[in-house]
């Protein structure tokens, strides 16, 4: 019997697909930049907080230097943004309200952390919508460093820490006192 089970066995296992190896570094600097975009891009301009289930890990956490431990995991994250796009929505305490996160060009480094995953560093700055008179207005900057762990299975990365600090406030712009056309 065992020697019609182990032929059987090893058929099975030589069609199932092996995991994906991590990329190589340009290939993770690529995918990292692409998935940081659309990780902002779901949080803050297009509020689809469901759009994270796919770039998160479960047991994902966020670290900020003004609230500490600000996300617990995944499910707290994309219920914090939930509530958040329906304060945005009609009729909702922040109707209207838009913002937007943009890295700062050069300030990205990515580092691989083995055949686990990457590190991402770099800085970025956030605007608020001043409505059609003012346009997109600058409110600050941070810094940031995302940890990226390579899914083998899923031959992606997903977002599995992000530290945020160094948050400050844009400086007044123009000037007090500047002359402006």
């Amino acid at each position: 019997m065992f020697s019609f089970v182990l032929p059987l066995l090893a058929q099975t296992a030589a069609l199932e697909p092996a995991p994906a190896p991590i990329p190589d570094l340009e290939e993770l600097r690529t995918e990292i930049v692409a998935r940081d975009s659309a990780l902002f891009w779901a949080a803050f301009e297009d509020c689809d907080p469901a759009a994270l289930q796919d770039l998160l890990t479960e047991d994902f956490r966020m670290l900020h230097d003004l609230g500490g431990l600000a996300v617990t995991d995944r499910a707290n994250f994309i219920a914090i943004l939930e509530e958040q796009c329906a304060a945005r929505g009609p009729g909702g305490e922040n109707e209207g309200y838009s913002n937007r996160r943009l890295s700062v060009p050069a300030s990205r480094i990515v580092r691989p952390l083995g055949d686990w995953g990457a590190l991402e560093e770099g800085a970025h700055i956030f605007f608020e919508w001043g409505g059609a008179d003012r346009g997109w207005v600058m409110t600050g900057g941070a810094r940031y460093i995302h940890v990226w762990r390579w899914m083998p299975e899923e031959g992606r990365l997903r977002l599995t820490e992000s530290l945020s600090y160094d948050h400050a406030a844009a400086a007044e712009y123009p000037p007090a006192g500047a002359q402006v056309p």
